[in-house]
């Protein structure tokens, strides 16, 4: 039997004496039943931060959703709120390295990620096939430095004629701009190959090795103005030594890619990842 779909809200603002207590309370006197709740402070701020998640009242989503934002208002807080019965539509951004693409396909098809996937935006054609082959629509758009403000102006009509909630760059080694961010409105998620900011512009593996690191990374981070400067999400490493070449690092870089970029995929889908300046709190 499908678990009854939930509301999940995630809120900050100043920190007051019985938020805690008043949201719970809240959401008690609406007949709702609180499933998980999670909190935190930041003490230097002094800003308070929540995640909620709760089953509305004869499931009555709408009604739940609309009230709940006048009510955080009415607190000061700025909230955001999902319900897990609306699957975020999600678009895939790959150029020609595979191995992030086929993982996040694969855990979506097994129903690790909670969306629909709905297209793969390339600038190159070397997935087309696989992507027609796993039943995904294929946009090959492909852009140069002379090319790319009307490229990225047809990506992103694209993106908002199918109503994208989410970007996911999947080894997409393009640099979007800033017009392309503003315009989409939309988060886009982006994995980069290392602890950032270290070991910047090609080859990043082969320099690894040339400084023979102990320990190499992988970021998973919203995409900003800022190149590779956005709100970490995720971040993971794997213990190296001497004895490992420039092809060891590459297929450990590559296990590492895959699993922080879906964990942060999935921790954005289920409504766990509030983003406040340029940093994040990321719900357990």
């Amino acid at each position: 039997m499908d678990s009854p779909a939930t509301l999940i809200a995630l809120l900050h603002g100043p920190d007051q004496p019985g938020l805690v207590a008043r949201v719970a309370g809240w959401i008690f006197e609406r007949g709702g039943n609180i499933l998980h709740a999670d909190q935190h402070r930041d003490m230097e701020l002094g800003i308070f931060f929540q995640r909620i998640e709760w089953e509305p009242k004869g499931g009555d989503h709408g009604a739940d959703t609309a009230a709940f934002y006048a009510f955080a208002a009415s607190l000061g807080m700025k909230a955001t709120v999902l319900s897990s019965a609306e699957r975020m539509r999600v678009a895939l951004f790959v150029s020609k390295a595979d191995h992030c693409f086929h993982d996040i396909v694969l855990r979506w098809k097994e129903g690790e990620l909670p969306c629909e996937l709905v297209a793969v935006v390339s600038n190159h054609t070397e997935l087309k096939g696989i992507a027609l082959g796993y039943g995904l629509p294929f946009h090959h758009m492909p852009l140069t430095a002379d090319t790319k403000p009307a490229a990225e102006a047809k990506q992103v009509a694209l993106l908002r004629g199918l109503d994208i909630d989410l970007v996911v760059l999947a080894r997409y080694m393009q640099v979007l701009s800033a017009d392309f961010l503003a315009n989409l409105g939309r988060p886009v998620i982006n994995i980069h190959h290392s602890f950032l900011p270290a070991f910047a512009g090609g080859k990043p593996y082969h320099q690894a090795h040339a400084r023979g690191v102990k320990l190499i990374g992988a970021t998973a981070h919203y995409a900003t103005a800022d190149l590779d400067e956005g709100p970490i999400i995720n971040q993971d490493v794997a213990r190296v030594t001497h004895r490992h070449g420039v092809d060891d690092l590459v297929r450990k870089g590559r296990d590492l890619e895959k699993t922080v970029l879906a964990q942060a995929v999935r921790w954005h889908l289920e409504g766990r990842v509030l983003v406040y300046g340029n940093k994040t709190v990321v719900f357990d």
